[in-house]
Order: C-alpha cells, then structure tokens, then sequence
C-alpha cells in the first residue's frame, strides 16, 4: 500500500476514477509500459502497476483479468501507436504518392518512433513472445497491421508510375520494405549518435525506392 502520508498517489487515484472507462484503461495501459520499462516483465506486478497508476490491485481486475492480459494490451498498444504515428505522415495535402511514401519511411526513421525506451519495451515484449501465445498473437496482428499500410501506400506509388502489381508482388514489395525499415530502425534506437539528422530516413528511402523499382529523381540524381 502507499504510504498515507505521500499525497502523490492519493490525487492519482482520485483523478483516475473521475475519468471515463476508456481513460482508464489507457492510464493502466501506461502504467503498465513504465512499470515494465523500468522493472522488466517479471518485476512489473499487478501491484506495482497499481501503485503506479494510483489505484488498488483490485480494481486493475476491473478492467483486465490479469497480468497476461494486460500485458498484451500494454504491447498492443505500444505496436500500434507506432504505426499510427508513421500514419500520420501520410495526411499530406497535394502530395504525390512518391513524397507520401518518402514521408512514412521517414517518419518511422525518426523520434517519435526511433527512440531508446520503446526500442528496449518492444525487446522486451518481443523477448517473452515465444513462450506466451497471447504475446506471439499480439505481435502477429500488429506486424499484419503495419504490414497492411505499407502495402497501401506502395500500390499508390505504383500505380501512379504506371505499374499494376498482382498482390502477391504487393507482398513482397511490403515484407521487403518491413525487413528495411526495421533494420534500420533498430541501428537508430541502439546507436543514434552514429547518425547524422536524416542519414537514415535519407538512406531508407533510397533503399525502399530501389525495391521498388523507381527511377531516381532528377535532383537525387544530380547529389
């Protein structure tokens, strides 16, 4: 229990049952991720994610019916923040299906999605996969999903080049562009000072545009 005399997680509590049903949710959801940023999985109990969230263990079973289940909402959400975010950076006005998809691989080559913590989370998560199906369910679905919106963009690109690719090309395009982005996203979140701002974004799009296919830019071609 906290201590009484800390006011802290006495005005946590107190805002968290003001909120909605699906706030709270999301609140144990983040408490979660902390919880196991800074503990680890094992050490991320149902207790210390209540404390962290300033609520009681019980009424974490509220929500969730226990640690394992919370634990794939947690990495759910985490998986899909990150595709939402690379999302984002295709609502672009008057943007060519080129520049949307220089703008998607670049935004999953930079903060918000590079990042140190979410990097060691996904490792964490992914470390435990194997041995938890609902975990190995969880990744499956998230990775399908971002998978999907690479997809997406990729038939746009090729079909405003005039190409018509069956969605078995549409496939390979799309695991082949995954398997760039992550690598690359992975030497960014371990070992980002070794980068120049953009070195990057600059070096995957030039990469997913040769799986691709696509002709270099007159003024890419000219640097």
């Amino acid at each position: 229990m906290p201590d009484a005399a800390d006011p802290a997680p006495m005005n946590a509590r107190r805002k968290f049952r003001r909120e909605g049903e699906g706030r709270r949710r999301q609140d144990l959801i983040e408490a979660t991720l902390d919880s196991v940023a800074e503990y680890g999985l094992q050490g991320a109990s149902l207790r210390t994610i209540a404390l962290r969230a300033g609520v009681t263990a019980g009424l974490i079973r509220h929500y969730f019916p226990g640690k394992e289940e919370l634990l794939q909402e947690a990495y759910t959400a985490l998986v899909g923040r990150m595709t939402e975010q690379a999302k984002a950076a295709l609502v672009m006005d008057d943007a060519s299906p080129r520049q949307r998809l220089a703008a998607f691989v670049t935004a999953n080559l930079n903060a918000p999605i590079i990042d140190a913590r979410v990097f060691s989370l996904w490792a964490t998560f992914i470390g435990r996969a194997s041995a938890d199906p609902a975990l190995a369910r969880a990744h499956r679905d998230g990775y399908l999903g971002f998978r999907n919106e690479v997809e997406a963009v990729v038939a746009e690109v090729l079909a405003a080049e005039r190409h018509q690719p069956d969605a078995s090309a549409l496939r390979h395009h799309a695991i082949a562009i995954n398997a760039i982005i992550d690598g690359l996203w992975i030497e960014g979140c371990l070992a980002g000072e070794m980068f120049s701002p953009g070195e990057l974004a600059a070096i995957g799009i030039k990469a997913v545009e040769a799986e691709l296919g696509l002709v270099p830019l007159k003024h890419d071609a000219e640097k």
